[in-house]
C-alpha cells in the first residue's frame, strides 16, 4: 500500500531538516513522471479521526491512481511546524488551518470559491472561512461547537445537575471525589499534550472577559488590558489542583489515557469537544456521553459555546498541484465523506445537507441550538504563538513553579513581545 502515515512528533530543528527544501533540494511536492505527490498535513490528534482521513484518503488514491497522497499528523508540534514552514515558505500542498485561515494562512492560501461545495458552506461557518470578497480560504470538515464533555451517568450517579457556573462547577468535582471515594476524578488534563490544559484557558477566557455585559474585548484589542484581570483564571485551575479534583498524574498523563478512563467511568469532566470520546463509546458502547456549554465566571452571564473552525482542509496558492489539491478537497467534500467526519468527531457539518447523526450528542446540539457561540479567545484576542504560553505557562502552574500572579505577568509580557514583533 503506498499510503505513508507519519505520525511521530518532531522538533521544530527536525521540521526543518526533514521538511524544509533547501537550495539544490527537490520539493516534496514534485512530480514523478505521471505521479503527482500530494504532500498533506493535518492537526488531527484523536486515532480515530485520523483513521478516518486515512480511509477517505486512500479511497481516492484508488480512484485517482496518478496521485500519491502523504498525509501526515504532526500532534501537538503542528503549530511550530507549520511557523517554520511559513517562514521558508515552503507549505504543503494541503493543510489544516486550525482556526487560523485567514487570520494566520490567509495570505498563503488559494481561493476555493470556484469549489461546487463552497456554494454550500453552513451560515455559522462561512463568516470564519471566508471573507467580504468573496475568497473561500478552506474546507471545513466539521464545524466547532465546543464545550465540556461529561459522564451523564456519573452526574445521575450522584444527583448532579449540569453545572452553569465555574463555581458549581468546581462543587460538583468535590461532590463527586467526596461521594466516589476518591475513585472517580473529577477533572482530567495531560501535561504531556499540554494543549488539554491550554484549552482550559482558551475555554474561560471567554466567559471571565469577553461574554458577560461587562466585557474587555476592547480593551484586549486595543491593548490596554490590564492583565492583573486575567489571574481569576489561573487562580481557578490551582484551586481545582490544591483540592485534588484534578488527576494526581496530570504532569506525566498522555491524551490517549482519556479513552479507557472515561469509557471506564473514572474521568467525569474533560475540557474538550466530544471527539476525545468516539473511542470510549468503541470500548464501552454503554458509557453515556453528555455535552455541556462552558460555564459562565461572572455574575449575570449565561454559559456559552467556543466556535469556528476544527478540522479544515486549504491548498497552499504557491503548490505546483492546485488543481489535483482541489480534487483530494473535492473528494473529502463528498456527502458521505463529511458524514464519516462529523460522525468520528462528534462535531456537524460545515457543509449544508450532510445530516449527520451523532447519537447521544444529537439531543445536546438541539439542547442548545440557540446557545451563544463565540470565536475561540486566542483567535480573536491573542497574537500569533500565546497559544505555547498557555499551555506551558499552565503546566508550571499545576508544576508550581508560578503563582497565578506570575502567569499573568507573563502573558503581559509576551503579548507585548509577540505584537511588537509581529508589528516589524
Amino acid at each position: 500500500m503506498k499510503k505513508k502515515v507519519a505520525t511521530t512528533l518532531v522538533t521544530m530543528l527536525s521540521a526543518v531538516t526533514l521538511f524544509g527544501c533547501s537550495s539544490g533540494e527537490k520539493s516534496s511536492t514534485e512530480a514523478k513522471g505521471d505521479q503527482v505527490k500530494l504532500t498533506v498535513f493535518s492537526s488531527a490528534s484523536e486515532q480515530e479521526t485520523k483513521n478516518a482521513m486515512t480511509k477517505i484518503t486512500e479511497s481516492f488514491e484508488k480512484e485517482n491512481p496518478n496521485i500519491d497522497v502523504e498525509i501526515q499528523f504532526p500532534g501537538q508540534d503542528y503549530e511550530n511546524m507549520m511557523k517554520v514552514k511559513m517562514a521558508a515558505n515552503d507549505l504543503p500542498d494541503v493543510f489544516d488551518t486550525h482556526g487560523w485561515s485567514k487570520i494566520r494562512y490567509g495570505k498563503y492560501l488559494a481561493d476555493l470559491k470556484d469549489q461546487e461545495w463552497a456554494s454550500q458552506l453552513t451560515d455559522s461557518i462561512k463568516p470564519v472561512v471566508t471573507d467580504e470578497q468573496g475568497k473561500v480560504y478552506a474546507l471545513p470538515l466539521n464545524e466547532a461547537k465546543d464545550g465540556i464533555t461529561y459522564n451523564a451517568e456519573i452526574l445521575e450517579k450522584y444527583g448532579i445537575s449540569v453545572p452553569k457556573t465555574m463555581d458549581e462547577l468546581i462543587a460538583a468535582g468535590e461532590k463527586i471525589k467526596k461521594e466516589s471515594n476518591g475513585k472517580v476524578t473529577p477533572f482530567f488534563f495531560s501535561g504531556i499534550d499540554s494543549s488539554t490544559i491550554g484549552q482550559f484557558f482558551d475555554y474561560f477566557a471567554t466567559p471571565l472577559l469577553i461574554s458577560p455585559e461587562k466585557n474587555y474585548a476592547d480593551a484586549l484589542l486595543d491593548g490596554k488590558f490590564d492583565w492583573s484581570g486575567w489571574t481569576a483564571l489561573p487562580e481557578k485551575l490551582k484551586e481545582m489542583n490544591d483540592k485534588g479534583l484534578i488527576n494526581k498524574d496530570v504532569l506525566t498523563a498522555k491524551r490517549s489515557d482519556i479513552p479507557q478512563m472515561f469509557a471506564n467511568g473514572e474521568v467525569a469532566f474533560l475540557f474538550d469537544g466530544p471527539q476525545s470520546v468516539t473511542q470510549a463509546k468503541e470500548m464501552n458502547p454503554k458509557v453515556k456521553v453528555g455535552y455541556m456549554p462552558v460555564p459562565a465566571m461572572v455574575a449575570g452571564d449565561e454559559p456559552a459555546f467556543s466556535g469556528g473552525e476544527r478540522y479544515t482542509m486549504a491548498v497552499w496558492k504557491d503548490s505546483k498541484h492546485v488543481k489535483e489539491a482541489k480534487k483530494l478537497l473535492a473528494y473529502f467534500a463528498k456527502t458521505e465523506n463529511l458524514k464519516t467526519m462529523a460522525e468520528t468527531t462528534g462535531l456537524p457539518a460545515g457543509i449544508k445537507g450532510v445530516n449527520e447523526d451523532l447519537g447521544d450528542l444529537t439531543k445536546y446540539y438541539q439542547e442548545y441550538a440557540s446557545t451563544r457561540v463565540f470565536p475561540y479567545f486566542d483567535r480573536v484576542y491573542l497574537p500569533n504563538g500565546m497559544w505555547d504560553v498557555l499551555c506551558t505557562q499552565g503546566q508550571e502552574l499545576l508544576a508550581g513553579s508560578i503563582t497565578p500572579k506570575q502567569f499573568s505577568e507573563k502573558m503581559e509580557k509576551e503579548v507585548e513581545r509577540l505584537r511588537n514583533q509581529q508589528q516589524k
